[in-house]
């Protein structure tokens, strides 16, 4: 059996590749592919995730053109973990 880091990352790899793999470069994003992603998180990204959010973030990510590689892909994860650290700490529970 292995451990759930392991797991944990055996996920998101296998989650990147389920998405690229729907359009164009099956090693990369495109921004239709990172929309589509969003419906993985639907308590900590908008449900709706509106155009100028969506290109706000591919432009933080995307260094070199409108496609998201796995290196990039690997720095939006820490970013949705901070967000659900946030969220966990401010929950009842924990005060």
């Amino acid at each position: 059996m292995s451990s759930p880091l392991k797991q944990v990352l055996a996920v998101m790899v296998t989650t990147f590749h389920k998405y690229s793999n729907q359009e164009g470069n099956k090693f990369k994003l495109t921004k239709g592919e990172m929309k589509v992603l969003h419906r993985e998180l639907p308590n900590f990204v908008v449900e709706k995730v509106d155009e100028e959010g969506l290109k706000k973030l591919m432009g933080d990510l995307d260094e070199d053109s409108n496609h998201v590689d796995f290196q990039e892909y690997t720095v939006f994860l820490p970013l949705i973990t901070t967000v659900c650290n946030d969220f966990f700490q401010g929950s009842p529970e924990q005060r």
